[in-house]
């Protein structure tokens, strides 16, 4: 029926969209109380596949060696503002300031592990004493080691720590530093231990009803997996 034949009762709930004022006035005119403003969006068709376009086309730039990718991300950035696919007030609250922080604390850090040899000396560590000269091994103590510590500080950060690493031990083992760069991309990108080790994992354990532990007891296996896969694919697509 008609929302003018609908009969209202006290206590029922109005959904209404429209400008501030004229909420606010059908609230005084008609007795009713605001309860809170919904930030409802509608789809727009029309917005969503220029959105899409501007991503295409910023991912491809970079990819193809076009632009640098700092440059053609931040090109797609203000496109986007331009065509108001994205308000242009929410690009600054959309920014994560603590990961910028973060990440700009972190990287002279991972400077000065490879200018003072911090990173050599770890990776003769890992070379000499633990593995002791086994490539293969100390390409999946770096795999494990930037898994691990993934799940306890941002995956960006651990790749900026880890990668003097990585690139020192290849070179004191004389071979491809691809393999272990990889081996750093793919530990980074597979935070499943803790919910703090991704804003995906904290985004569900409230939604989801988890606890800490349950990322351990689903995380552990699946980490376990990647390992297993990831290693003889690096072997084969970046031999050493």
């Amino acid at each position: 029926s008609r929302l003018r034949a609908l009969p209202l009762r006290a206590g029922d709930l109005l959904l209404i969209q429209g400008p501030t004022n004229a909420t606010l006035e059908f609230a005084s005119d008609f007795g009713c109380v605001p309860l809170a403003e919904r930030d409802l969006r509608i789809p727009s068709p029309r917005k969503a596949v220029m959105a899409a376009i501007i991503m295409a086309v910023a991912v491809g730039g970079a990819a193809f060696g076009l632009l640098p990718a700092a440059v053609s991300f931040a090109l797609g950035v203000l496109a986007s503002m331009a065509l108001r696919t994205v308000p242009p007030r929410n690009v600054y609250t959309a920014i994560d300031w603590p990961v910028i922080v973060l990440l700009a604390a972190l990287i002279p850090v991972a400077g000065a592990m490879a200018t003072t040899g911090t990173a050599d000396l770890i990776a003769r560590f890992l070379l000499t004493t633990v593995a002791q000269g086994n490539a293969v091994l100390v390409l999946g103590i770096i795999l494990v080691t930037t898994m691990f510590l993934s799940d306890l500080m941002n995956n960006a950060a651990t790749a900026a720590v880890m990668c003097p690493i990585a690139l020192g031990t290849a070179a004191a083992l004389g071979v491809n530093p691809d393999s272990f760069l990889m081996a750093v991309a793919i530990g980074a990108s597979c935070a499943f231990l803790t919910p703090i080790g991704h804003q995906n994992n904290t985004l569900i354990l409230g939604p989801g009803g988890f606890h800490f532990g349950d990322y351990w007891r689903l995380g552990l296996p699946l980490e376990a997996l990647v390992v297993a896969v990831s290693l003889p694919l690096l072997l084969i697509i970046w031999p050493l």
